[in-house]
């Protein structure tokens, strides 16, 4: 029991949501990310298909790539990341990363999914600021050009920065 505890306590530990499923696809663990990630209750989880937190697409996707796996011991997704769509309980979904590995010769298969919206929302507002300093620089440079005068703008070593034509 103490030893059960301490393999908890890891898990617990992840700050990505784990899963382990058998080869039917059934959910025999998982880790308290997994609870907040997706909204369910540990209880909500076991025994119940992995499906339940994949997108439509990526679950028939998902359920043919391990069928093949198991079959045919050809790992296409095994060992590997792929970003996919995953489905919170509330039925919204983001985008993650999920990772499959084997569970040594156990038969199981684990899997690591990593959330990746505060990512995407983090690279979206970059390219927008990205976009208005382009924007901002644009319009300095078009009011500097419709000058009569030479327009010189340096920095505090006195190096030249911008001038107009």
């Amino acid at each position: 029991m103490k030893n059960e505890g301490i393999i908890t306590w890891i898990l617990d530990s992840s700050f990505h949501a784990l899963f382990v499923i058998n080869k039917e696809y059934i959910i025999q663990r998982i880790n308290k990310e997994s609870c907040d990630v997706f909204g369910w209750k540990k209880e909500e989880f076991i025994g119940k298909n992995i499906s339940m937190i994949m997108a439509e697409k990526n679950a028939t996707d998902h359920d043919n790539y391990v069928k093949n796996y198991v079959e045919t011991g050809i790992k296409k997704i095994m060992g590997t990341q792929r970003e996919v769509i995953a489905r919170r309980k509330d039925g919204s979904t983001f985008p993650c990363v999920m990772g499959l590995s084997e569970c040594g010769k156990s038969g199981l298969i684990c899997g690591f999914i990593r959330d990746l919206t505060h990512d995407k929302a983090s690279n979206a507002t970059l390219v927008w600021k990205n976009a208005e300093v382009v924007a901002n620089r644009n319009l300095i440079m078009s009011i500097m050009d419709a000058s009569f005068h030479a327009i010189f703008v340096i920095d505090r070593k006195c190096i030249i920065q911008m001038v107009n034509a």
